[in-house]
Order: structure tokens, then C-alpha cells, then sequence
């Protein structure tokens, strides 16, 4: 009942409710070790509004078994830390004012960017806007996920810099509906993904290595 309320549709009695929970069903029997994750329905919509139910449905099981949105629906922490982790190179390499702030109320990325990702933004931004992410999404990869999400932070860096933790919380669970394509995509274009000249790839592949040998560090058969 909480997926796009405003479009009137997916509700109870509305055209594509029952389409909706048939695509969401038929993932969670494809799919039992994912499950059902609230934010699913979302992208589930935004597909049923494009494609026919079979073809709704592929590139439904389709998007959710890219490697970041199977970290995320399936609550894998340590590569959802890796994945913020990555976020916040790039976050303090571009916003460095806006990071420190966020820092400074311990407002850590899982905050916002766990709910961004679920719906991939669909129910943050207007429904053609969060279409037209979807479609650089599509061609460039998980990458643009997160760029997306630092230039959103770019366009409301003045009036996040003069809010506490609950405001900045509250503001971007629910972003202004007046956000412009051309100014989100002017934002989004600003972000320079490199740090150090280590572009996301390369800085996610270097946390994940890290880690590696962190738990190797860790074994106890390395300690015996």
C-alpha cells in the first residue's frame, strides 16, 4: 500500500496491485535466500509501469542479482560496510565541508544511502527523474549508484550544513519534489569519482582486499 501512493495503482483495488504481488512473489519462490525486502516493491513498480509482467519480471531478478543490490537486499554487512566505506572516500573527496559536518553528528551513510539503494531511488526523487538514474544506472553499473547519491548531497550541501543529525536525516528520506533533472545531472557530472587516482572500482577492489587479509590476520589457524 506504501509503493508510489500518489499514482493511485498499486493499492489495494488499484490495476497493477495484483501484478505487483505477482512479480514480488514469484521472486521470493525464485529466489528464497533473498526473500521478500521492503524497498523491492519500488523497483518492482517502476517496471511493471515499463514492461509486461514476464519481462517485468526478468529484469527484476535481473537487477537484484547485481552484486551490489544482493549485498544489500540480503543484509550482508561486511560488504554493505565496504560499499559505505567506498561512498565515504568519494564523499570526503568532493564535499570535504559537508562530510566533516555529517562526521561531526556521526551521521554515517547507512542513514540515507541504504534506503536510496533498496528502491534505487525511486521513492527519494520524482518517479521520472529516479527513471532517468535507472537508465545511466543501467549502462554504467553500480558506480553511478553512488555518484548519484554525492551529487544529490552537492545540491543540498548549503542547507544540510545548517541542519542537526534528525533534520539531515529527515530531509534526505524524503527529498523536495521541485529537484530539477538538469540540476541533479549538473551535480551528478560535478563529482569526480577518482581518489588518488583509484577510480570506484579500484578503491572498492582495494577495501575488499583489506578486509581479506585482515581476516587471514584474524584466522586462529594463523595464530596456532
Amino acid at each position: 500500500k506504501d509503493t508510489f501512493p500518489s499514482l493511485y495503482i498499486f493499492q489495494k483495488g488499484g490495476p497493477y496491485h495484483d501484478l505487483l504481488h505477482s512479480v514480488l512473489g514469484a521472486y521470493t519462490c525464485y529466489r528464497p535466500d533473498v526473500g521478500y525486502v521492503q524497498g523491492m516493491s519500488f523497483i518492482a513498480a517502476v517496471l511493471i509501469l515499463n514492461l509486461e509482467e514476464a519481462g517485468a519480471f526478468i529484469a527484476f531478478a535481473n537487477l537484484l542479482n547485481k552484486p551490489c543490490q544482493l549485498a544489500f537486499f540480503r543484509v550482508d554487512h561486511s560488504m554493505m560496510l565496504k560499499y559505505f566505506a567506498a561512498f565515504e572516500v568519494f564523499f570526503e573527496e568532493n564535499l570535504p565541508k559537508l562530510f566533516h559536518h555529517f562526521k561531526s553528528y556521526n551521521l554515517t551513510p547507512d542513514i540515507y544511502l541504504i534506503d536510496w539503494i533498496f528502491t534505487l531511488y525511486s521513492k527519494s526523487l520524482p518517479l521520472d527523474l529516479a527513471c532517468r538514474v535507472w537508465d545511466v544506472f543501467c549502462r554504467d553499473g553500480e558506480e553511478f549508484l553512488f555518484r548519484t547519491g554525492l551529487g544529490i548531497l552537492r545540491i543540498y550541501e548549503d542547507i544540510l550544513l545548517q541542519m542537526d543529525f534528525i533534520h539531515i536525516a529527515q530531509f534526505l528520506t524524503k527529498l523536495p519534489e521541485d529537484i530539477t533533472s538538469e540540476k541533479l545531472f549538473s551535480c551528478i557530472t560535478s563529482i569526480q569519482m577518482q581518489n588518488s587516482n583509484k577510480k570506484w572500482a579500484q578503491v572498492f577492489a582495494s577495501l575488499m582486499k583489506d578486509s581479506k587479509e585482515g581476516d587471514k590476520n584474524h584466522s586462529p589457524a594463523l595464530k596456532s
